[in-house]
């Protein structure tokens, strides 16, 4: 700027033009890149969230449980925050229930006492998922306003935002379907499996993405050879991770029309391996997402395929020398493995009880975690 001040003038080397950006040459001119400090700050916040947004999962997982989703008829951004505080404001809520199925075809015996209840449970859903989304947005608005941002993660938290505000309304389009009138249906009120999926799906898609940014940011990454066995390796953690996050998606279907109550034995379905009822729909391709039979042996063979290839990934890990973190990160993965299928099986002998059914949803959770941990702990050092 011609002043004294330094301004417009290029940085010698090692020179800081904030505490939080780097400046540093290329064949382009000055390039402003942000500091180690900062990014340790932004991936920090970013594993917060992903927590946030975890919780939001588990607590969503239990509202499904306990049939407690329908109960807010309503849905209001603001307005809704405050729950009824006098035995009037609670009638009158009670009193909107009343008016959809849920409450007419399977709740008519309903209390108020036992409405509170499921009213609290909802309630408590929605405002997790208010403060996820404060929990992404007012930081990304700070951390933007600072320049702590790079060009590429400035897209990316954008993206992230946006996901969380589309999981807000795709979350009452799910709960619109279930208060719907159907008179030509005789089956209990319940959402769309396809949009409870949908829901799902996109949650565990922020959880994943924020999950990953976060872990990329805080990890020092490993300068592993790069050798045709660690390449399969990586492959197969990528192929590993697809497959339980489509297990954990496939759970939306079964809980979305309470598949895990059909049958209720294990190894074999009934007295069959193959139950006579898998393809009772018509066309065909129904049952793959609309017949609770197909859509609990979709699951545990999806639940199978993924145990069976982590076990792989663990043995073809034992044959590489790799870090001691990323050693630590498959044995937990195996050992999430067989825990979540002790859980899935556990869930479906006993019939379903709300605090195992709860802990399977959440060892879900923890198994994408781990999987996501040991993909990121693979991942190829940029040249």
């Amino acid at each position: 700027c011609g002043c004294s001040c330094g301004i417009g003038r290029p940085l010698r080397p090692g020179q800081y033009s904030t505490i939080s950006e780097v400046a540093v040459q290329s064949g382009k001119g000055t390039v402003s890149l942000p500091s180690k400090a900062a990014e340790r700050v932004v991936g920090r916040w970013l594993l917060v969230c992903s927590g946030t947004v975890a919780g939001a999962v588990i607590l969503g997982g239990v509202t499904r449980l306990t049939e407690s989703g329908l109960s807010m008829v309503d849905w209001h951004l603001i307005k809704e925050m405050k729950p009824p505080t006098s035995q009037e404001e609670w009638e009158a809520e009670f009193q909107k229930y009343q008016q959809f199925p849920e409450f007419k075809i399977l709740n008519h015996e309903m209390t108020l006492a036992e409405f509170k209840f499921i009213w609290y449970m909802e309630y408590s859903h929605r405002m997790w998922g208010r403060l996820v989304g404060l929990a992404y947005i007012l930081p990304a608005a700070y951390f933007w306003r600072k320049g702590w941002l790079s060009r590429g993660m400035k897209g990316r938290v954008l993206a992230l935002c946006g996901l969380v505000c589309f999981q807000g309304l795709l979350g009452w389009y799910m709960v619109k379907s279930g208060l719907e009138e159907k008179p030509d249906s005789y089956d209990i009120p319940r959402v769309s499996q396809y949009r409870l999926a949908a829901h799902l799906g996109s949650a565990l898609v922020l959880y994943c993405a924020s999950l990953w940014t976060s872990l990329s940011l805080l990890l020092p990454q490993h300068k592993l050879p790069e050798t045709h066995q660690l390449l399969w390796l990586r492959r197969c953690a990528h192929g590993t991770a697809g497959l339980v996050f489509l297990t954990a998606l496939s759970g939306a279907f079964v809980a979305g029309l309470d598949a895990g109550l059909v049958y209720n034995s294990f190894p074999k379905m009934g007295e069959s391996w193959i139950p006579e009822d898998l393809f009772t729909f018509s066309p065909i391709l129904r049952n793959i997402f609309e017949n609770p039979t197909m859509v609990q042996f979709d699951h545990r063979i999806l639940g199978i395929a993924s145990v069976t290839a982590v076990t792989v990934l663990y043995f073809l890990s034992r044959r590489i020398p790799l870090p001691r973190r990323t050693r630590m990160a498959a044995v937990t993965l195996l050992a999430l493995a067989y825990t979540q299928v002790g859980l899935g099986i556990s869930t479906l002998l006993m019939y379903v009880p709300t605090p195992l059914a709860a802990t399977h949803q959440s060892g879900s959770l923890a198994l994408l975690s781990v999987a996501l941990w040991l993909m990121n702990e693979l991942r190829r050092v940029p040249k």
